[in-house]
């Protein structure tokens, strides 16, 4: 008979939690009641607790608070479970609760949040000022202290001890980080009881800066799961919708990996992701004729009311759509011009290949155009500044003042903190790229992520080692006799074959983009032997990148806001 009743959470384990389980996963363990630790709580004196915590020194005063005293005791007895590793210090305070109510305390090493499948993130987004800001005050070195320890609890979760690199840049973040990480993987391996004196696993973690590409952050993107996080207000993954249209109530949608047909089409461009709703639609339902013709959000909702029996499956469909609608209502205003001035710009050629000879005559309408909002032609300067790597003090005041956008002015010139050339112009060498031309893609999608071509250049042992110094021995698996290719299209695997797939981590310091996620999926999904897992300190779109950098420079941001767990 399951005993444990109660989970104590802190702000940190709650958004872990949440992010791999339901209410209904821990009502199966004989979870009945889930709290927050910092709030007050009414006793029961008769129960046992389950304390997820972090380790840092607020939880664990809460925990002592709890059982300082018989008589204050809020539970029968504690059983503590760190998510990192809990200093000693920490520890000693426990000292103080009353004797033989804390049954057990242990450190489980899960220090990061499993976004998707193939995605983990740190969920530190305040550590882009930490790493960025010029405010000297900052303490960065405790922001990398921490990112690396949650770094090493990723790969103490996947049970891997990867080789280490990094992506020689201006800045030393990259190499900085892959340093600590290497060394706290040392430390781990040596002192795990588990895992004493682990070798190298058939495994890689790669660590890059945020600068390395800065394109893919300002891109609009017309990959589903890229552009309604970019043009839609969704926020915490939930999408709010009216099925009826104007007159009718509300509704949320959650988008996450418990919605089949998200996961479906969250990476298809958004033409596909039309013309694939009502193919789903016809799927689930039995009658044809209620779903010929054109769909819309009122036709699903009347055909639902029809059929009860299938009215969850179509109200996942209905969601779907009116996601689709609304990007494409966007994209129906300036948005379809705009991202033909954005592919010409990042690529340098027109959609039939013609080189673009003048980048400032493409921009130009773009500044000029008074429908445009300041952020849009923010995005359109940067991708000028980006491709011309760098552009002087008068031209970059001339395009300012072209696109009236006085106020934002730090919003371009705060990228040099990121180590993107900005005013004056560089000499830096830009990194080659593979040739796509003959890939099949629309033409107002012909840009590629600059870490698709990493990870499969890293697949094919085509990386340079002057530009990817290692930081630790390289695995067998890796050092060329085990190349593959990465377009290679064998993606049926038994679960024998899953037990010989490399891992390869790929971590962005200061954010990843969607589009960049994406890549990863369609790396690992064209490929047998490797598994491509990408992280960061968190999900960045265009318009969150944007703020960031902009109040790299601003004064007196509260302390309170950079905290990181430790």
């Amino acid at each position: 008979m399951l005993t444990f009743q109660i989970l104590l959470l802190d702000q940190f384990t709650t958004k872990l939690l949440t992010s791999c389980c339901k209410m209904t996963d821990l009502l199966q363990e004989g979870i009945t009641v889930v709290e927050d630790i910092y709030k007050e709580r009414q006793p029961v004196a008769d129960l046992k607790a389950i304390y997820f915590i972090s380790p840092i020194e607020k939880s664990v005063d809460h925990v002592v608070k709890d059982f300082e005293s018989k008589s204050s005791c809020k539970y029968k007895a504690a059983y503590i479970y760190f998510s990192d590793a809990c200093p000693d210090s920490l520890f000693n305070k426990l000292k103080a609760c009353q004797p033989k109510t804390i049954k057990r305390c242990k450190e489980i090493n899960i220090s990061f949040y499993p976004k998707e499948s193939q995605v983990f993130l740190l969920n530190v987004p305040n550590a882009f000022h930490m790493l960025y800001s010029p405010d000297k005050s900052v303490d960065k070195e405790a922001a990398m202290q921490s990112i690396a320890q949650q770094i090493v609890t990723l790969c103490a979760t996947l049970d891997e001890n990867p080789g280490v690199r990094y992506k020689r840049e201006p800045l030393d973040n990259a190499e900085d980080l892959a340093s600590l990480v290497e060394e706290k993987l040392v430390q781990y391996y040596k002192t795990d009881e588990k895992n004493q004196c682990k070798e190298k696993s058939q495994s890689q973690l790669l660590i890059l800066d945020r600068g390395f590409d800065p394109l893919s952050t300002v891109l609009h993107e017309l990959t589903f799961q890229a552009m309604v996080y970019d043009v839609l207000p969704i926020e915490d993954d939930v999408y709010k919708y009216k099925p009826d249209g104007s007159a009718s109530k509300e509704k949320e949608g959650r988008l996450d990996e418990s919605d089949e047909v998200w996961v479906k089409i969250r990476h298809r461009h958004i033409a596909v992701v039309l013309e694939e709703i009502p193919k789903l639609v016809k799927e689930i339902s039995s009658s044809k004729k209620e779903s010929e013709g054109k769909l819309s959000i009122s036709s699903l909702s009347n055909f639902m009311k029809k059929m009860p029996h299938i009215r969850k499956q179509m109200s996942k469909q209905a969601l779907h759509l009116g996601l689709a609608e609304d990007c494409m209502q966007k994209f129906k205003g300036n948005l379809e011009r705009l991202c033909k001035v954005e592919q010409d710009l990042a690529l340098g050629t027109d959609a039939e290949g013609q080189k673009v000879k003048e980048h400032m005559r493409v921009l130009l309408p773009v500044l000029l155009n008074k429908d445009l909002d300041n952020y849009d032609k923010i995005r359109a300067i940067l991708l000028y500044i980006f491709v011309e790597n760098g552009t002087t003090q008068e031209n970059l005041d001339r395009l300012i003042q072209h696109a009236k956008i006085e106020s934002d002015g730090d919003v371009l010139k705060n990228w040099k903190y990121i180590g993107v050339p900005v005013v004056p112009k560089s000499s830096q060498r830009k990194p080659s790229r593979r040739d796509r031309s003959r890939e099949e893609t629309f033409q107002l999608s012909r840009w590629t992520p600059l870490i698709k071509d990493i990870i499969e250049d890293n697949i094919e042992n085509k990386l340079d080692s002057r530009e990817w110094p290692y930081f630790s021995e390289c695995p067998a698996a890796w050092n060329g006799s085990g190349a593959v290719s990465a377009r290679q299209k064998h993606n049926t695997m038994g679960r024998d074959d899953r037990k010989t797939v490399s891992k390869l981590i790929i971590f962005v310091i200061g954010g990843i983009t969607y589009s960049e996620i994406r890549s990863a999926y369609e790396v690992s999904q064209a490929n047998k032997f490797v598994q491509v897992i990408i992280g960061s300190t968190h999900i960045i779109t265009p318009k969150k990148m944007l703020d960031d950098v902009k109040n790299l420079t601003k004064p007196n941001i509260p302390k309170e806001e950079f905290t990181i767990i430790q």
